[in-house]
C-alpha cells in the first residue's frame, strides 16, 4: 500500500459488552476478488438495492439519500445496531450460515482481528481509489498478509472530555473550555481529583461509568491483553491490575461514578435528568451525546484528555463475499469512505475522519459544533489526535477478554453484586476458559 507523508499514531477500541456467539468458519486463504468478479455492479440500468449495515452513528443518513439522487438505480436501505456488540454477533451469525449478511458491514476495529480470520467471507476492496486515501496503521489494521485490503476506513476515535459547563458553574467550577481543562488536569489521578471537588459542592456524580472511564485507561497500555505474538497476558499484567483498582477505587470507594452501564437504557435517560457531569468522548460519541441530551443545554468540550490521549474506537466498512451485488457494494463502500463524504459525516454526527486529505482540510480546522457552545470540535479532535502516543495492540482474543473485563467492572459498578476482589477472580476464571 502507499506510504503517506503524514504520520500519526492513534489506538483504536472501544466498549464490549456482548458475550462472544459461536461462529462456524474456517480460517483459509485471503479474499479472493476473482470469486466475486462477476457480481453486480452499479453501472447500467439494472435496478438493486444495496443494505448497509452500521451501528450508533455513523452520520451517513444523509450521505446514503445523496448517492441515491447520484444513481437513480440503487436504492439504498440502513441498519443501524444500538449498538457494536448487537451489530457484532449479527455479522458472525451472517457469516457462519453464510446468509443474511447486508451488502455492506461495518465492523468496529476491536473486532477487526477477529474476522481477518475469515478473509474468504470478504471481498477484497483494493483500489487504485483508494491509495494513500487513510493513515498508515488505519490501513494497516485492515490488510493481510497477502496484501489484501478487507476494509475501507471510516472514522477515528480522538478523545477529548465533554463536560456540563452549566453543572460546573453551579458548584463554582470554571465552565469556560480553558479553565475546565485546567481544573479536569492532565493525569487520571487529577481527573480524579477533579472529581472529589466538584462533587463537594454538587450532588451530580462525576462520570457516567467505570466502564466507559476504563476503556479510556487500558487504551493507554500497548499491550495489555496480548503479546505481539498473541500470548495471552491479561490477569498476569500488573498495569491491568492496577487500572481495573483505580478506576474501580474512584467510581466506587470514592462514589465518583454514577453506577450506569454505557448504552444501557438507564444511561441514556440519565442525559436528560443531570445524570453526570463529564464523560470521555471520542469524537463519534458526539453525535450520541446530542441525540440523548436533545433539549439539554450547556455541554461542552474541553480540549484535554487524562494520561496525555487516547482513540477509543474507529470502524471499517468491509463487503461480505456472500452478496449478490459485490462489485456495487464496493463502489459505495468507496463513495461513502471518501475524504469529501467523510467530512460530511463528521459535520453531522461527529465522526472524525481517518483520510488523509480530510484530516489536513481547512473545513476541518475549522469546524464547530453548536449543540457543544460552539465548540471547535474540529481544532480540538485534531489536538487529541496529535497527543496520543500509543497504539495498542489488539489480536483475535482482544474482543472476549475486553467483553470478559467490562463484565467484571459492571459488575462491581452497576450491579455492586461483587467487590474488586471477588470480580477480579471471575475475570480470571473467564480469560482462563478461553484456552
Amino acid at each position: 500500500m502507499h506510504r503517506s507523508t503524514r504520520t500519526r499514531r492513534l489506538t483504536v477500541t472501544a466498549t464490549a459488552g456482548a458475550a462472544a456467539l459461536a461462529l462456524t468458519l474456517t480460517a483459509c486463504g485471503s479474499s479472493d476478488s476473482d470469486d466475486t468478479a462477476d457480481s453486480g455492479s452499479s453501472n447500467g440500468d439494472e435496478e438493486i438495492t444495496l443494505t448497509v449495515a452500521t451501528f450508533n452513528e455513523f452520520g451517513y443518513e444523509d450521505l446514503l439519500t445523496e448517492y441515491e439522487d447520484l444513481n437513480p438505480n440503487i436504492t439504498v436501505k440502513q441498519k443501524k445496531a444500538a449498538t457494536a456488540d448487537e451489530a457484532r454477533d449479527a455479522l458472525r451469525n451472517s457469516l457462519g450460515a453464510n446468509s443474511g449478511a447486508s451488502d455492506i458491514e461495518a465492523i468496529e476495529v476491536d473486532w477487526l482481528a477477529e474476522f481477518k480470520q475469515y478473509p474468504d467471507k470478504f471481498a477484497d476492496l483494493t483500489s487504485d481509489s483508494v491509495e494513500g486515501r487513510w493513515l498508515d496503521w488505519k490501513t494497516e489494521a485492515a490488510t493481510l498478509e497477502d496484501g489484501a485490503l478487507i476494509g475501507y476506513g471510516t472514522d477515528i476515535g480522538p478523545e477529548a472530555v465533554c463536560y456540563r459547563a452549566d453543572l460546573f458553574e453551579a458548584a463554582g467550577i470554571p465552565s469556560d473550555r480553558e479553565g475546565a481543562a485546567e481544573f479536569i488536569g492532565e493525569s487520571w489521578d487529577d481527573y480524579f481529583d477533579a472529581g472529589k471537588e466538584f462533587m463537594a459542592s454538587s450532588d451530580v456524580p462525576w462520570f457516567d461509568s467505570a466502564g466507559a472511564t476504563w476503556q479510556g485507561m487500558i487504551n493507554q497500555v500497548q499491550n495489555a491483553y496480548e503479546e505481539n505474538d498473541g500470548t495471552i497476558i491479561a490477569t498476569e499484567n500488573p498495569e491491568v491490575r492496577e487500572t481495573y483498582d483505580a478506576v474501580l477505587t474512584a467510581a466506587v470507594d470514592e462514589n465518583l461514578s454514577a453506577h450506569l452501564g454505557q448504552w444501557s437504557q438507564d444511561w441514556t435517560d440519565s442525559f436528560q435528568n443531570d445524570g453526570f457531569a463529564t464523560m470521555l468522548c471520542p469524537g463519534w460519541m458526539l453525535g450520541v451525546i446530542e441525540g440523548n441530551a436533545a433539549g439539554v443545554e450547556g455541554w461542552d468540550i474541553a480540549d484535554t484528555f487524562p494520561g496525555g490521549g487516547g482513540n477509543w474506537g474507529g470502524s471499517y466498512l468491509t463487503v461480505p463475499s456472500q452478496g449478490e451485488n459485490v462489485e456495487a457494494a464496493k463502489e459505495l463502500a468507496d463513495w461513502l469512505t471518501a475524504p469529501e463524504q467523510q467530512m460530511k459525516a463528521f459535520a453531522a454526527k461527529g465522526t472524525f475522519p481517518s483520510q488523509v486529505e480530510a484530516l489536513d482540510s481547512e473545513e476541518l480546522a475549522a469546524a464547530t459544533n453548536p449543540f457543544f457552545n460552539d465548540a471547535p470540535t474540529g481544532e480540538i479532535l485534531a489536538n487529541r489526535a496529535e497527543a496520543v502516543s500509543v497504539t495498542p495492540f489488539k489480536g483475535p482474543n482482544y474482543f472476549p477478554i475486553n467483553t470478559a473485563m467490562a463484565d467484571a467492572i459492571t459488575r462491581v459498578d452497576v450491579d455492586q453484586t461483587d467487590d474488586a476482589d471477588s470480580s477480579w477472580e471471575k475475570f480470571v476464571a473467564d480469560v482462563d476458559a478461553l484456552g
